[in-house]
């Protein structure tokens, strides 16, 4: 039996077509991604620290919000956040994880049918809308 292919990103998990609890798609995803580089820039620009520290300055700023917000700035401000796939709370270790992942850059950009990128499925979360 060949399974049938899904009509939109999420309905395979259950998530709906659009609206709260539907997949955060690419455009917001994007904007969520400038707003939290952009203030990692911006903070490291400010003391005077090079790319590196941009890079660290990023991943504290995921690994304190996603847990403790539901989501980084830029996915709050995007309408967007972070549960686990049952809708849980993600916890501490899922953060780490998927940041890591998120600043190697190659598992963001490789998604599913779903639009959940490796770093997402590799911590067993998914970003939805509010």
């Amino acid at each position: 039996m060949v399974a049938s292919a899904q009509d939109y990103p999420g309905e395979r998990l259950g998530r709906p077509r659009e609206g709260a609890g539907s997949i955060g798609r690419l455009g917001r995803r994007v904007g969520a991604l400038f707003i939290d580089y952009g203030a990692a820039y911006l903070i490291s620009g400010f003391f005077g620290w090079d790319a590196l520290a941009i890079l660290l300055i990023f991943g504290a700023i995921q690994i304190v919000f996603l847990p403790t917000l539901q989501g980084s700035p830029g996915h709050r401000i995007f309408g967007m956040r972070l549960v686990r796939l049952d809708g849980g709370w993600v916890g501490l270790w899922r953060p780490v994880l998927r940041t890591i992942l998120l600043i190697l850059v190659i598992p963001a950009v490789i998604w599913d049918a779903d639009q959940r990128g490796l770093h997402d499925k590799a911590a067993g979360t998914v970003l939805i809308r509010d």
